[in-house]
């Protein structure tokens, strides 16, 4: 197979859901020449393709917003010309109170004006976007990556690189270039989600959940739509869930039509929802009972949507691993236990880590060597707010 060589980029930033697009922004924006690649013909990910378009929360809901920078920039981009539903008016508009009995700082948005709006706002920042390319592999050079081969329409392409982001959601990267990495042991649950409209507007059914067995364990995770769990790390399976998916859509929409015969599908999925596939295992793992906990060498905190109350800062040192020098990953790829892995991987967690890898892309090539307090400053100066203890003062 003919290889192309294409020019070099500082960044090459794999994947383009949340994590993807707040990374190529943030480096971006330091000056740093950045390519973006995307399997999907849009950006967000499983937040737009996949149709989970809940913007989960930026607060602990307390009154307390904890994620900012990049993770709020792109919460009011997606409500930019309204929004569907749960709108946060005590937050965007300063209506109402924000205790533990209201609103918490999350949104329901429109999927393809997010993506396009986004997709706008890295075009505007100079990023370059490659849809419809897979990274397929790396070119090490010892504990570097020198090249990421993409396939897309034009062949098979070598991308030369100074450092790599991994924001795609599997790890992939990472597992390429032999990072330590780690698989969801518990596998992820079938889920539908689609958007109907049955004459009384338009609405999103979630059909299915990403619960897991403990909870179903508890009584507290819905029924499951088949007696089944998916890795989401083999194409013949994936394939297998989608169908499954579509079959699942088309017989609730059928029962729904019955009822109302002027119910249409609006819109399915096109990307399989799966939430949990692979992650790194960096230089620390952030467990579920570190709530609260002081890091010194926090790059941003992100809350729990399943509850009120939880907040966590994330260490740097979640982000890469000393064994591949210039790999930094962001989103549901970072290093956590298993039971925290639900928390980090929705949109405010993804990006926030997101905007931390790509500011410290733009700082060096070896992040066994960054200077974190260099970083964590960097930080603060794009409205980052880096521990718990500092939101007594805003």
């Amino acid at each position: 197979m003919e290889i192309l060589t294409n020019n070099t980029y500082d960044i090459a930033v794999c994947g383009g859901g949340f994590a993807g697009v707040s990374a190529a922004l943030a480096a971006a924006r330091a000056g740093k020449r950045v390519v973006l690649l995307e399997k999907q013909y849009m950006l967000g990910g499983l937040g737009t393709a996949g149709l989970v378009t809940i913007y989960l929360p930026l607060c602990d809901g307390y009154g307390h917003q904890v994620s900012f920078g990049i993770a709020e920039e792109l919460l009011r981009l997606s409500v930019t010309y309204g929004a569907e539903a749960r709108y946060p008016e005590n937050w965007l508009d300063g209506v109402g109170t924000r205790t533990e009995k209201d609103k918490r700082y999350m949104v329901q948005y429109n999927a393809q004006l997010c993506a396009i709006l986004m997709e706008q706002l890295l075009l505007k920042e100079g990023v370059d976007i490659l849809y419809g390319s897979y990274a397929v592999d790396v070119v090490m050079e010892g504990q570097r990556i020198r090249s990421v081969m993409v396939e897309n329409k034009s062949g098979r392409t070598a991308y030369g690189v100074s450092c790599v982001v991994d924001a795609t959601g599997d790890c992939d990267i990472a597992k390429f270039a032999g990072a330590p990495t780690e698989t969801f042991k518990q596998g992820n649950v079938l889920a539908a989600w689609y958007y109907y409209d049955d004459g009384n507007g338009y609405a999103l059914k979630q059909l299915g959940a990403s619960d897991t067995p403990e909870e179903e364990r508890k009584g507290a995770a819905p029924k499951l739509l088949v007696n089944r769990r998916f890795t989401g790390l083999d194409g013949k399976e994936l394939s297998e869930m989608v169908c499954l998916s579509h079959r699942t859509t088309l017989e609730h929409w059928l029962k729904k039509r019955e009822e109302n015969k002027d119910a249409v599908i609006a819109t399915i999925a096109t990307t399989p929802q799966i939430r949990m596939t692979r992650k790194l295992v960096g230089e620390y793992t952030l467990a579920y009972g570190e709530e609260h906990t002081y890091f010194e060498d926090s790059v941003g905190m992100v809350s729990n949507w399943k509850k009120r109350g939880p907040v966590w800062e994330v260490p740097f040192g979640t982000l890469y691993s000393k064994e591949v020098k210039n790999l930094i990953v962001a989103g549901r790829c970072t290093s956590v236990d298993e039971t925290l892995w639900d928390v980090m991987r929705v949109i405010p967690c993804c990006a926030v880590t997101g905007q931390a890898a790509g500011t410290a892309a733009a700082m060096t090539d070896d992040f066994s060597t960054l200077d974190v307090r260099a970083l964590q400053a960097e930080l603060q100066k794009n409205r980052v707010v880096l521990h718990e203890r500092d939101l007594l003062d805003l």
